[in-house]
């Protein structure tokens, strides 16, 4: 039998990440993928490659959730970028109508299409209605200082103290991601699972952000999950599987490589 890995996020026109990221990932790890597009981005090469953001209207949203709940037995999703406060709303209904043995919250806070203000409600909704029912979430640097409220993370022990601030708004386990604005050579992870912490090393490749590198990461956590992975075994996995894709990263035309997630296979 296959193992279903569901993804709720935005489509990226590029490819290089959100649910295209997300799709390829799950292919590697030899889970069927499932995905629901929430809002649609893409970069304006006319202008400095900015982000365009479009969100999908939300009976839209709804409709795609009912047709893969209904077709598929469904119980790993990871949540993507939702970008809107009505998009929260009925994805955190949907989510509520069943049980879900995992849910993978990558909680991406703001697109830079969005309007401060839009962004700000948006940030708030996530925090209060999906990140309590996420089994693992994922923020990066900077999505972990709004969510923990600190000023700077610029040490282990302030990743840890963001992991369990962030813990504290309900999610089971808390990955706080260093990447590669994290001082230091190595890309720096600390995984909370409430009581205990673990610190992920692995050296940096290179100084500049990849595309796709969180949206990957986390769909690797989740579809190692979907595989039966405890959490820890999944985050692991997960964190070689992303490295090995930034290493072998792609360029293009854009002024910003992306993840290669066939890089290596993950089954």
């Amino acid at each position: 039998m296959v193992d279903l890995s569901y993804v709720i996020a935005g489509s990226e026109a590029t490819g290089g990440a959100g649910l295209q990221a997300d799709l390829r990932t799950f292919q590697q790890f030899g889970t069927y993928g499932v995905g629901t597009v929430t809002c649609i981005v893409s970069f304006d090469p006319k202008a400095s490659w900015g982000h365009r953001f479009v969100p999908v209207d939300s009976q839209v949203i709804a409709d795609q959730i009912e047709a893969a709940t209904s077709a598929y037995s469904l119980d790993v999703v990871k949540i993507g970028m939702l970008g809107t406060p009505a998009t929260i709303d009925v994805v955190a209904d949907a989510l509520a109508r069943q049980p879900w043995r995992h849910i993978v919250v990558d909680p991406v806070l703001i697109c830079k299409g969005q309007e401060p203000g839009a962004a700000l409600d948006t940030d708030t909704a996530l925090r209060r209605q999906i990140l309590p029912l996420a089994t693992v979430t994922t923020p990066n640097l900077f999505e972990a200082r709004t969510l923990s409220g600190m000023d700077t993370i610029a040490t282990i022990d302030d990743l840890i103290e963001a992991a369990r601030r962030i813990a504290d708004l309900g999610p089971s386990y808390v990955l706080v991601k260093g990447g590669v604005e994290f001082p230091g050579d190595d890309a720096v992870d600390v995984l909370f699972d409430g009581t205990d912490t673990e610190v992920l090393r692995a050296p940096k490749v290179g100084q500049a952000r990849v595309a796709g590198a969180g949206c990957t990461l986390a769909a690797a956590i989740t579809a190692g999950l979907a595989k039966g992975s405890s959490v820890r075994d999944a985050v692991k996995l997960a964190k070689e599987f992303t490295t090995a894709g930034i290493v072998n990263r792609i360029g293009g035309n854009a002024p910003f490589d992306t993840v290669w997630q066939g890089a290596g296979s993950a089954q």
